[in-house]
Formats: structure tokens, C-alpha cells, sequence
């Protein structure tokens, strides 16, 4: 197993692990709603210790049930996950280009002993060896 296979198992294994533990250990059992967002909590706790506080400011828009709240929050999670994707897949193209343009430039050999220019269909030798002509 090479040293990014395992490295990509562990990481694996530690998210699976933080997605279990707390429901293994029942974490959250003393609560009615065990697992809410941090945005309840947070609200509870200020009611708690300052009941008259109002808010500075208040939602540009309100959902009208949680079902759709959900909805946009995963709606959200998908794009951000959708442009990061993108952003990597880009990255990793444009890095494998610059390795065969590097490698090209080189004049490296392919496995058949030809040069990498003239294993590109279409693409003509140069140099004094060169036996196609232009059409």
C-alpha cells in the first residue's frame, strides 16, 4: 500500500470515526433535540443569561419550514463542494499539461522509441530525420 493510499485510508477512518462516536457514545442523550445546529444553542444561551437582548440584525430571508432550510443548506453544500472540485480538477489538468509540455520539450521517448512529438497523430517530425512532408 503506498504512503498516499494509507494516509487517504486514516483519513477515512477519522471521519467515519467522528461521524459515530458521538451516536456510539450518546453524546447529546440529556438533550430533547440532541443534535441541533450550533445557531439554536447559541440563541438559547443568550436568552438564558440576557432575555431582553434583541438582535442586531435579522435574516434577509426566512425560510417558511425547516424542510426548506435544509434544502438550501444542502443546496449550498453541494455547489461549494460542486466549485472545489472544479478547482482541483483544474488544478491537476493544468499540472499534467505543463508535465507532457515539459516533457515534449525535452524530446523524452515513449515506450515505442519514438520521439513524444511524432507519437501525437497528425503532428510532424522536425530535423533532418524527418520523413513525412507537409500535405
Amino acid at each position: 500500500m503506498s504512503r498516499n493510499a494509507r494516509i487517504n485510508t486514516l483519513l477515512l477512518l477519522a471521519v467515519a470515526a467522528l461521524a459515530v462516536l458521538p451516536l456510539v457514545l450518546g453524546l447529546g442523550d440529556h438533550k430533547e433535540e440532541p443534535f441541533t445546529g450550533a445557531d439554536g444553542e447559541a440563541e438559547a444561551a443568550i436568552t438564558e443569561l440576557e432575555p431582553d437582548y434583541e438582535p442586531w440584525f435579522t435574516p434577509l430571508y426566512e425560510p417558511p419550514s425547516g424542510e426548506i432550510e435544509s434544502a438550501l443548506f444542502s443546496l449550498q453544500a453541494a455547489l461549494g463542494a460542486g466549485v472545489l472540485a472544479y478547482y482541483f480538477g483544474l488544478r491537476k489538468g493544468r499540472r499534467q499539461g505543463e508535465e507532457r509540455a515539459a516533457a515534449e520539450r525535452a524530446g523524452s521517448r515513449t515506450p515505442d522509441g519514438e520521439t513524444a512529438a511524432s507519437s501525437v497523430p497528425g503532428s510532424r517530425s522536425e530535423g533532418p530525420d524527418a520523413t513525412t512532408t507537409a500535405p
